[in-house]
């Protein structure tokens, strides 16, 4: 079976930065993992972007970019070229060593309850650049199909996972913006759904509240006490309840938080403790919606720095053991880019990115639109099902 070298790239709705790795893959099994890297945003563009999540709200055709929402586009395009022109250069990686790049694009409005979802971010342009080919819009295709088009690597931590040896069921928790877990249990395909709220809650309170961009180390969280009466106000939600598959947008949450948590009344230690309690609990709620509890839970994702979110994630999933991703050979910095290398590799082999269990659509599908390196012209709709 052929390997391809792929470069992936991820902006999460936290807004860390763009994330860029590199790895071999033929699709099915991972040959190599490469460097990684991340390319900070600056404050002013962090802005433009926040201001874009607000516009995109009111989005019904996911090919339009209106007022706020061209700039943003323009500085995706621009920092996901710039990061990798700095990544191929600091490893000294030739564009013509490259056979994919998988560019996911920023996440602007995730609504497939109206079949809607919009990453911005233009794949002919990055093509083009580099003219090495690009794979990208990579939801659009399950939410077009009746899937909730989220979560999307799934289908990757099932292929770290068949060499890891940890007691099963085993669960891989992605804490960005949004968390979202994957279960494998030995069977086929994997099973999974977003939790509920990640980082995206601490983050915004930090904004509003303390002029930072998060929690460092859960620090705050650290020397507050959680509201327990808010917490269980919070998670009454429907969302919580509701059986996956499942998934959401960055902003689900924020008036209901504010409301039910009433976080103005709150100190920045007690807000930010009572935040981070509401994302581990409603983890941890998840465990009654799977087919068996995992016995093992493996973290990647932003909020792997929280010292604080890993205690209470640790305490709410007893007995079963959490780790991270780095403890368990992976990294859970650089997991998500390597992931759309990956599937950037499944939609050039025709293999299918989602399936019944992870996305709720009807049959396993393909996703993404390719577009070749080498003219920057000619583009082919992956969103064909397998059949």
């Amino acid at each position: 079976m052929r390997t391809y070298r792929a470069i992936g790239l991820m902006s999460g709705t936290s807004l860390d930065g763009v994330d860029v790795a590199l790895i071999e893959t033929d699709g099915e099994t991972i040959v190599r993992f490469g460097p990684s890297a991340v390319h900070d945003y600056s404050e002013n563009e962090v802005r433009v972007l926040r201001k874009a999540f607000e516009a995109a709200r009111t989005l019904r055709d996911r090919t339009v970019r209106p007022g706020i929402l061209a700039k943003a586009e323009q500085i995706v395009n621009a920092t996901h070229e710039a990061a990798v022109q700095i990544f191929l250069d600091a490893n000294n990686v030739g564009h013509g060593t490259i056979d994919v790049i998988g560019f996911h694009g920023q996440t602007v409005l995730h609504r497939p309850d109206i079949r809607l979802t919009v990453q911005i971010g233009d794949g002919a342009a990055l093509a083009a650049r580099f003219r090495i080919p690009v794979v990208y819009d990579f939801r659009a295709a399950d939410v077009a199909a009746g899937g909730q088009g989220a979560p999307l690597v799934p289908v990757y931590h099932h292929a770290l996972a068949q060499t890891l040896e940890r007691p099963h069921p085993i669960a891989v928790l992605n804490v960005g913006g949004v968390a979202n877990v994957t279960v494998i249990d030995g069977v086929p395909d994997p099973f999974a759904c977003d939790t509920g709220p990640g980082n995206a809650l601490i983050d915004d309170f930090f904004r509003t509240r303390a002029g930072a961009t998060r929690d460092d180390g859960g620090a705050a969280a650290a020397r507050g006490t959680v509201d327990d009466a808010a917490v269980s106000r919070v998670l009454t939600h429907p969302f919580f309840a509701a059986k996956p598959p499942k998934s959401l947008d960055r902003n689900e949450f924020r008036e209901w938080v504010a409301d039910k948590a009433k976080l103005a009344d709150k100190s920045i230690a007690d807000g930010a403790a009572t935040l981070t309690a509401i994302t581990t609990t409603s983890v941890a709620m998840i465990v009654k919606h799977l087919p068996r509890a995992p016995k093992t839970w493996i973290v990647a994702g932003g909020g792997t720095s929280n010292a604080t979110l890993m205690r209470m994630l640790a305490e709410r999933l007893a007995p079963a053991t959490v780790e991270t991703a780095n403890a368990a050979g992976w990294s859970a910095d650089a997991l998500e880019a390597q992931a759309f290398a990956y599937l950037a590799v499944r939609s050039l082999r025709g293999l299918p990115l989602t399936f019944p269990t992870t996305t709720g659509v009807s049959q396993p599908t393909m996703g993404g639109v390719y577009v070749g390196g080498e003219y920057g012209h000619a583009s082919e709709d992956l969103r064909r099902p397998e059949g």
